[in-house]
Order: structure tokens, then C-alpha cells, then sequence
């Protein structure tokens, strides 16, 4: 089948940095489904794995995370679809990726494809909608239709991650949405999300929380320079709040944050894959919720940018446009091009 990947990790200036390849099919485990890929989506992880990862023995690594697509076979223990069914999901990075014409995926982390969304549009959801609905509900213990009276603070609303976390803390919850952007575009973006309030993360956030009136947060989800942002944290976090971070970080003294009780929480959306967890299947069921949401129009797709079929050229300037770090909403590609 055909595939992208890589042989060596580093700048993806380089010529070889995503090489168009061919690899022989994925076999289906107990739990696997096999689909035909329609489409994909580039997250921030693509980047960093790319940058550093080994790949082992001159093998090709075959990137990619978010993908969707139609079920082909399925494992002698699967239970979940069947061959013919439109699915998306957000992979693992324990296995192989989804930048190929056929994956092997657990059906425990896979969920029924949008019907109201194309390929592209639905390839652009899971990774980040599945990471903020954990960072919601699992990490910060948010509660559905509750928490009248509470607020929270979304750094980098405009990113993959916060335009869907802003539309479910709206949505689903009765917190107060602040969500952080600095330019014209993306106060926009984030405003037609459902923000209550943005403000500019660039500025002091006490003395932008202050010009909306707003004196502390209950709940802060730090997307982005997390590190930097620490003591600007400590400050504007309500006492016994709670703090959700996705970010890498070299360093993280949560000492300042000691005296307000404050409860630390690091999310990362493949935990459940690569551990297995006994709750693995959660991440089936979140996002069978989220694509019912989406067809209900309760939840809007993210997707800004489509780029053009899944090959080495347009998956280069697909990660390119994520390490600028000034996208909007998600980057995809969809199709594979047609055979010379």
C-alpha cells in the first residue's frame, strides 16, 4: 500500500524530511478494525515526533494520528462496526500511523464518523475534540450543566484544542468561557465559538481578567506556555481551583500554587491507548457523543484548511502551517492521488 514516512528525523526543509513510500498492508489484531483511509489531519504531535523521533533499523515511520475512513475487515473480537462503516478517530503513537491507505486501529478508541461532515471535515476532530473533553470532564472534573457561577480561563482559544474545549465548556456546561487570543483573526474566531470574554494572552492575564471585570478563575486550561505563564497562573487562579495542562515543559514547580489548594492535572489524549486502561473504550463512546453534538449542530468541525490529497508534498506544507504555530482551528488533507 502507499504511505508516507520518514527514515530520519529533523527539519522538514529537508528533501527527505516525509517520503512518499510503499509498505505492505497492516494485519488486523483481535481488536483492530482495518480501514481504507479517506482522510487525515496534522497535529502538533506529528511535528515533534517527526523532529526527534528514531525511527528503528532504516524502517520508515509512518506518521499521522487523526484520521477517517470506511471500516474494511475487522478482528475476530471485534464487537463495536462492521466492514462498510464511516469512522473517525485520533490513533495511537505506540503503533503505526494513519498516513497510509489502509491502518490498523482498536476499535475501542474509534468512533462512528459525523454523517453531517466530509472526510476531510471529520478527519480535522479527533485528537483535539477527544483532548478536550479529557482535559473537561477527566482532568478538571468539570460537571455538566452545572457549575453556575464558575468561569473558566482557556489559554490559546484559537488552536486545535481550544476551539473545540471553548465550544464544549459553552455547550455543555454553565461555566463562564474566557478564552486567550492576541490578533483580530483569532479574537474573532474564538468570539464565534462562544466565548463569554477573550483576552489577549500577550498582556498580564490578571490585568486582562480585571478589564472584564473578572477578579479570579476556577478552572484554567493552559494549552500553551504553560511554563512562562506559571506565576501569572498562581495569581489569577481561585483558591482550591483546578489546573489542566497539555504542553511539553522542561521544567514545572507547582510550589506557588501550594497555598491555594490548587489541583494539578497533565491530560494527554493517548494515556488510555497506550496503556490500555480498563476505561480505554471511553474514548469509543466520547466521540460517538461528540459526532452526535456535531450532527446536531450543537458542536461546529474546526477545520480551516484542506490542502489537497494525502502525499509527501502536501503533508510537508501541512506541517509547515502547523509549526508556525499561527494556525486557526485544524489543517487537513484528503484522497490519495490517483495512480500514474
Amino acid at each position: 500500500m502507499r504511505a508516507i514516512g520518514f527514515t530520519e528525523s529533523g527539519s522538514i526543509d529537508r528533501d527527505d524530511a516525509l517520503l512518499d513510500i510503499e509498505v505492505p498492508d497492516p494485519v488486523a489484531g483481535p481488536r483492530d478494525l482495518l480501514v481504507r483511509v479517506h482522510a487525515v489531519s496534522v497535529n502538533p504531535v506529528d511535528i515533534k515526533v517527526r523532529a526527534a523521533a528514531k525511527p528503528r533499523g532504516g524502517q520508515p515511520m509512518i506518521l499521522g494520528f487523526d484520521a477517517a475512513g470506511i471500516v474494511e475487515a475487522v478482528g475476530p473480537e471485534v464487537t463495536l462496526f462492521t466492514p462498510g462503516d464511516e469512522v473517525y478517530y485520533a490513533g495511537t503513537i505506540v503503533r503505526p500511523g494513519t498516513n497510509a491507505e489502509l491502518h490498523a486501529v482498536d476499535e475501542r478508541i474509534v468512533g462512528r464518523k459525523p454523517s453531517s461532515l466530509g472526510w476531510a471535515a471529520s478527519a480535522a476532530l479527533p485528537l483535539t475534540a477527544l483532548t478536550a473533553w479529557e482535559i473537561l470532564f477527566d482532568c478538571l472534573r468539570v460537571s455538566r450543566h452545572k457549575d453556575a457561577g464558575r468561569s473558566i480561563l482557556i489559554v490559546n482559544g484559537a488552536g486545535g484544542v481550544g476551539s473545540m474545549l471553548v465550544q464544549l465548556a459553552r455547550q455543555l456546561t454553565n461555566l463562564q468561557v474566557i478564552a486567550t487570543a492576541s490578533r483580530p483573526d483569532t479574537v474573532q474566531w474564538v468570539e464565534g465559538l462562544g466565548a463569554h470574554h477573550v483576552i489577549d494572552h500577550h498582556r498580564p492575564l490578571d490585568e486582562e481578567l480585571a478589564r472584564i471585570g473578572v477578579r479570579c478563575v476556577d478552572y484554567v486550561a493552559s494549552l500553551a506556555a504553560s511554563d512562562n505563564n506559571l506565576a501569572q497562573i498562581a495569581k489569577i487562579i481561585a483558591p482550591r481551583g483546578a489546573l489542566c495542562l497539555i504542553d511539553d515543559v522542561r521544567a514545572f514547580d507547582i510550589v506557588p500554587l501550594r497555598q491555594k489548594s490548587i489541583t494539578v492535572a497533565w491530560e494527554g489524549v493517548f494515556t488510555r491507548s497506550i496503556y490500555k486502561t480498563d476505561d480505554m473504550i471511553e474514548q469509543h463512546n466520547i466521540l460517538n457523543e461528540i459526532a452526535r453534538l456535531v450532527d446536531e449542530g450543537v458542536l461546529r468541525g474546526t477545520l480551516t484548511k484542506e490542502l489537497g490529497p494525502i502525499d509527501a508534498a502536501h503533508l510537508k506544507a501541512a506541517h509547515r502551517l502547523v509549526e508556525t504555530g499561527q494556525m486557526i482551528g485544524k489543517v487537513a488533507l484528503a484522497g490519495f492521488p490517483p495512480l500514474s
